[in-house]
């Protein structure tokens, strides 16, 4: 099942590395990504701006996130995430949308929670099949 947002019509989706078009997936704009990320780092409690290989200075040493390998991910090619990485994510992720105000009415924090709880299928997914994470 492909999921698709309202201004995806180029864009991003990350899926499980098992060949069968009808696992779970997740996909962005590549700007949607772009805004879904930074909002993560924000998250975390640093800007993603800051970073290395994002316009900044900062090296992904100074930060201490299991969410590292999807924030500083390029958006195509790349490592796939494995398992284990996948199975790191899973409880972080959970926990961002837990402590995210879940009854509020933006808009835009709901699609990201909303983009979590899909991430979350797709991360979970990758570990029961023991299968990378892939961008395309």
């Amino acid at each position: 099942m492909c999921s698709v947002n309202e201004e995806d019509i180029v864009g991003l989706v990350l899926f499980p590395g098992d060949d069968d078009t009808g696992s779970p997936d997740v996909s962005w704009s590549y700007t949607g990504f772009g805004v879904f990320r930074r909002w993560l780092a924000q998250a975390e409690g640093f800007a993603l701006e800051e970073m290395h290989s994002f316009g900044g200075q900062r090296p992904w040493s100074d930060v201490s996130t299991a969410l590292a390998p999807l924030l500083n991910h390029p958006d195509e090619a790349g490592p796939d995430l494995t398992p284990d990485q996948c199975a790191a994510m899973l409880p972080h992720l959970q926990e961002i949308v837990d402590r995210r105000h879940e009854a509020s009415v933006d808009p835009l924090l709901q699609r990201h929670i909303d983009d979590i709880r899909q991430l979350l299928v797709v991360l979970q997914f990758c570990v029961e099949s023991d299968v990378d994470l892939l961008f395309g």
